[in-house]
């Protein structure tokens, strides 16, 4: 960024958001501006009436390592250290996993089913593999009758999702607990909903990934084995036995597993109502399927 003293807003957004773009950045603009807003403490939508207002020195110098790291590869959400999800703000670490607009699909497949729940007992909703905590804290927030239980094999990525708990005022209706999956619960209680948003990419395809996400977000959290189905098949072979009879399992998918998953779903008779739900691109996202009702078989 050259030297200049007539640096305004305007100026500084049009600059970084060419050089962003000539970096390979998908949405140049938006990262110019959300870094720009963190460099000067202020809201993005801030920026929009102060476009001729210059910029203090001491702001530019914290803008440019900022950009500099963004066009080094360094996710935007990680360089500010938050994202939305859900129209909550929840902090991000590079111990976990960053919220994608497609994983509010499970969010609001989840609360429609809690809809149809009495209130009393409060329904049970376990999160496996919670990460920041997105999906537990946005449930918790918007079905505030139920008890979320939200699990995850990194200790880093609990507490992240612990404070994000307390942030939004939820951390008393949430127990956090470190599980390979299902292996460290408690055999009580069954559960109403069995959420996740579990790792599904396969080995081949994080080799295919954006270096952004290869070389800075959790593999972990990402990549469910040679296929990407093998962490899947042990949650369905798990979720069966911790479901209340008539509650669901909802998962997050990729359309590139959808039949393989269904097959797995297919293996276990104890799963009915199976559906699909699309994100906004059209695309097989979220599988849905019950667990026999009580008195069937």
């Amino acid at each position: 960024m050259p030297e200049s003293e007539s640096w305004t807003v305007g100026r500084l957004l049009t600059w970084t958001t060419d050089y962003l773009q000539r970096q390979g950045a998908s949405s140049a603009r938006l990262d110019a501006e959300v870094l720009l807003a963190e460099a000067l403490g202020c809201q993005r939508i801030q920026l929009y009436t102060a476009f001729h207002e210059s910029v203090s020195e001491a702001a530019r110098s914290v803008f440019r390592g900022l950009v500099r790291r963004r066009a080094a590869g360094e996710p935007v959400a990680y360089l500010v250290g938050h994202r939305e999800f859900y129209s909550l703000a929840f902090e991000v670490t590079p111990d976990v996993l960053i919220p994608r607009p497609e994983t509010e699909h499970l969010v609001v497949e989840s609360l429609e089913l809690l809809k149809e729940r009495p209130e009393s007992p409060p329904p049970q909703v376990l999160e496996v593999g919670t990460g920041s905590g997105a999906i537990a804290v946005a449930v918790a927030r918007h079905a505030p009758a139920c008890r979320v239980t939200a699990v995850d094999i990194s200790a880093s990525a609990l507490a992240v999702a612990r404070r994000n708990a307390h942030r939004h005022q939820v951390a008393d209706r949430i127990e956090f607990l470190q599980s390979d999956l299902l292996a460290a619960l408690p055999a009580e209680p069954a559960f109403d909903l069995l959420v996740s948003n579990p790792p599904y990419v396969s080995g081949p395809e994080w080799d295919q990934l954006a270096r952004e996400v290869r070389e800075h977000e959790p593999e972990q959290a990402l990549v469910g084995g040679p296929t990407g189905t093998e962490v899947i098949r042990r949650l369905v072979e798990q979720a069966d036995s911790r479901l209340a009879p008539g509650g669901w399992l909802l998962l997050e998918i990729s359309p590139m597993i959808l039949p393989a998953v269904r097959g797995i779903l297919e293996e276990h008779a104890v799963y009915r109502n199976r559906r699909i739900v699309k994100d906004l691109a059209g695309l097989p996202r979220v599988l849905v399927a019950q667990v026999s009702p009580a008195g069937e078989s």
